[in-house]
C-alpha cells in the first residue's frame, strides 16, 4: 500500500526537532531508521500530519567514552554500535546482542535509539540494556534534559518513557570491562523475532561468579531482569550444576505471552534453559 499523505521535515539540530514536534502536536512522528515506522506508514495503521526525520542531526549518531560510560547517541546505527571497539571492550553485552539483530540490511538503518523507544518486548536491545544497567538521556522542550534508569524506562508494551513531546538522545552504558557476556535467542525462522531470549553478563575471579546480570526478551510486556537468578549466581563456582540451580528461577515473575509460537508455560521452560546456556557461555568467556 502506499502512505497517506504527510509534511516532511529534516531538522539538523536536536532543537529543531523538538520545535518541529511540539508544532506538530499528536499529528506528528519521529522517523529513526524506520524499520517499525514505514511499514505502519505503508500499511495505513497511522497516518501522522508531520514526519520528522532525525537522520541529519550529526550529533546524534555519535559514539564516545566519558571515563565511566559508553554514550551512544541514539541515531547510531546496529551495524555502527555492533563494529565500534570501545563497545566491544566495555560493553561487550551489547556487541552480542545487535550481532543477532534481525539481519546485516536491517542493522545497517535500524538504529538503537529507535528500538529502544519503540519498546517492543520481543525485542532484543532491551534486555542487555536492563542487564548493562543503561540509562537513558531524554531531551524535553525549552532545552530541559533527564536522565532515567533502565528499570525505569519500559513501561509498558510498546511504551516507553519518552514523551510524546520529547526525544532520546543518548543511551549510557556503564562499563564491564573485563565482564563475559553472551545472548542466546530462540527462534524458530531465522531472523525472526525471538520466541524468548537471554541476555547474560558476569564477572568471573578464581572460577567463581563475583557478579551477574540476566535480562529477558519476550517474557513479559517489558524486557525484565531475572534477579532471583543474579543473586543465586553470587559465589557460585561457574560450573554447569551450579548455574543449572541458579536458572530454575529464570521464569519467576514473569507473565510470557502466548502465541502461535508456544503458550505461556513452553516460555518459561525455555527461559530456564537459555538462562542456563547464556550464564555458562558467559563465564566462559569471562573466565
Amino acid at each position: 500500500m502506499i502512505p497517506a499523505q504527510f509534511d516532511y521535515v529534516a531538522p539538523t539540530t536536536v532543537a529543531e526537532a523538538l520545535t518541529a514536534l511540539a508544532e506538530a502536536g499528536d499529528e506528528g512522528k519521529v522517523l529513526a531508521g524506520g524499520q517499525s515506522l514505514l511499514p505502519i506508514l505503508r500499511m495505513r495503521l497511522n497516518s501522522p500530519e508531520k514526519v520528522i526525520d532525525l537522520g541529519r542531526i550529526a550529533e546524534l549518531r555519535e559514539i564516545t567514552d566519558d571515563g565511566d560510560s559508553i554514550v551512544i547517541g541514539a541515531m547510531a546505527t546496529h551495524d555502527t554500535v555492533l563494529r565500534d571497539a570501545s563497545v566491544a571492550q566495555h560493553a561487550a553485552l551489547l556487541t552480542r546482542t545487535l550481532a543477532e539483530v534481525a539481519d546485516p540490511q536491517v542493522r545497517h538503518r535500524g538504529t538503537v535509539g529507535g528500538a529502544l523507544v519503540h519498546a517492543d518486548p520481543a525485542g532484543d536491545i532491551g534486555a542487555a540494556a536492563l542487564a548493562l544497567d543503561a540509562s537513558f538521556v531524554i531531551a524535553g522542550q525549552g532545552g530541559a534534559t533527564r536522565t532515567v534508569p533502565a528499570s525505569e524506562f519500559f513501561v509498558d508494551l510498546f511504551e516507553s518513557a519518552v514523551g510524546e513531546d520529547e526525544l532520546l538522545t543518548q543511551i549510557r552504558v556503564p562499563k564491564h570491562t573485563g565482564w563475559g557476556a553472551h545472548y542466546e535467542k530462540f527462534v524458530r525462522v531465522v531472523h525472526q523475532w525471538a520466541i524468548v531470549a537471554v541476555a547474560a553478563t558476569v564477572r568471573v575471579e578464581g572460577g567463581t561468579i563475583a557478579e551477574a546480570r540476566v535480562g529477558l526478551t519476550n517474557m513479559g510486556s517489558t524486557p525484565l531482569r531475572a534477579t532471583t537468578v543474579e543473586q543465586a549466581l553470587v559465589g557460585k563456582p561457574a560450573t554447569d550444576e551450579a548455574v543449572r540451580e541458579a536458572a530454575v528461577a529464570a521464569a519467576e515473575g514473569t507473565n510470557p505471552p502466548s502465541d502461535l509460537n508456544g503458550d505461556a508455560d513452553y516460555r518459561k521452560h525455555l527461559a530456564t534453559v537459555l538462562t542456563r546456556r547464556a550464564v555458562l557461555a558467559a563465564a566462559g568467556g569471562a573466565a
